[in-house]
C-alpha cells in the first residue's frame, strides 16, 4: 500500500498541466504548501475578482514568498464591476450567481483551454461538500486532501509548520472571497464594518432599488438596515450565543472551527464551495 507522499508523487506521472486554485483560504493554501515539492511541475492560480479583501492579497504574497513560484492571477482586466456593467446593475444572488461563472469558471477554463489539465482541489477529508467539478472533459479534479485522510487539524498543522498560518480574516468572517457576498452571514458583515468600514460603504453603495425591485446583497435587509446599533448589537448578542453553544457542543474543536460553524447556524444556505477552498 502506497504512502501518502507516494500517492501523490503517482499522479505527478500523469501527462498533462497540473494546476492548485488558489482562493486565499485556509484550505487551498494548506493544499499548495503539501503538494509544492511532490508535484515540482505544479501551477499555481488565482481568479481575481479585484474585490478581496486586503488580508486576501497579503496572504497571497506571503505564499508566493514561502512556494518561490509565481501565482498567476486571471481577470487582469475584468473584474467585478466589468459584469456588474455587463449584467445592468444587478447584483448576484444564490438564484443568479453570474459572478461565480464570470469571475471564477470561465477564467480557469480559458486559462486551461483544451489542454488535458489535473485541478486540484483542497476540499478535506472530514467535508461533506463535493466541490466544482467543470463540465469540460479535459479537465480532471484531483482530491489530495481526502485522498490522503487530511482533516483540519492537519490543515492548520501545514500552515503552522510552513509559518504562513491562517489568515488574519478568521477571526470575523468564515470565507475567502469578496469583501462583500451575497452568502455572507449578519456577524461577518458586522466583522467588516467594524475593521473595514471603508469597505463596507463600498458595500453599501452597489444596493440599489430601481423601478420597485430591491438590488441588496442580502434578501432580508439592507446594508444601511444592518449597521444600525441597535441591530449590531444583536448580531453580536445572538453570534456569542450561538459561539458558546459550539463550545459546550464541541469543546475538541479549534476555535475556526467553531466561528464558522456559529455563523452557519445564522440560516441554512451554504456558501460557494469555489470561494470557500
Amino acid at each position: 500500500m502506497m504512502t501518502n507522499d507516494e500517492l501523490v508523487r503517482s499522479w505527478a506521472e500523469r501527462p498533462g498541466r497540473h494546476i492548485c486554485n488558489l482562493s486565499g483560504g485556509k484550505d487551498s493554501t494548506a493544499l499548495a504548501i503539501f503538494l509544492r515539492d511532490k508535484i515540482p511541475q505544479l501551477e499555481y492560480v488565482f481568479c481575481d475578482t479585484h474585490k478581496e479583501l486586503p488580508e486576501t492579497y497579503e496572504y497571497l504574497d506571503r505564499l508566493e514568498a514561502f512556494l518561490q513560484r509565481p501565482i498567476i492571477k486571471l481577470n487582469d482586466h475584468r473584474g467585478f464591476d466589468h459584469w456588474l456593467d455587463m449584467y445592468g446593475g444587478m447584483l448576484p444572488s444564490p438564484r443568479v450567481r453570474w459572478c461565480t461563472r464570470k469571475l471564477k469558471i470561465e477564467p480557469f477554463e480559458a486559462y486551461v483551454k483544451d489542454e488535458t489539465v489535473w485541478s486540484y482541489v483542497g476540499i478535506r477529508a472530514d467535508e461533506e461538500r463535493s466541490g466544482y467539478t467543470s463540465t469540460k472533459p479535459n479537465i480532471h479534479p484531483v482530491f489530495p486532501f481526502k485522498e490522503c485522510g487530511i482533516t483540519i487539524s492537519e490543515v492548520e498543522k501545514i500552515l503552522e509548520l510552513s509559518g504562513i498560518g491562517l489568515p488574519n480574516y478568521y477571526d470575523w468572517r468564515q470565507r475567502s472571497g469578496c469583501f462583500f457576498c451575497f452568502y455572507m452571514r449578519s456577524g461577518e458583515w458586522v466583522g467588516l464594518k467594524e475593521r473595514h468600514p471603508d469597505l463596507f460603504e463600498l458595500a453599501k453603495a452597489y444596493e440599489t432599488e430601481r423601478g420597485g425591485e430591491k438590488f441588496y446583497w442580502r434578501q432580508r435587509e439592507s446594508l444601511a438596515e444592518l449597521e444600525q446599533p441597535e441591530r449590531v448589537e444583536q448580531i453580536k448578542a445572538q453570534h456569542h450565543i450561538r459561539l458558546e453553544l459550539e463550545r459546550t457542543r464541541r469543546p475538541d474543536q479549534p476555535l475556526i472551527e467553531l466561528v464558522g460553524a456559529a455563523l452557519d447556524a445564522e440560516d441554512d444556505d451554504a456558501g460557494c464551495d469555489i470561494c470557500h477552498l
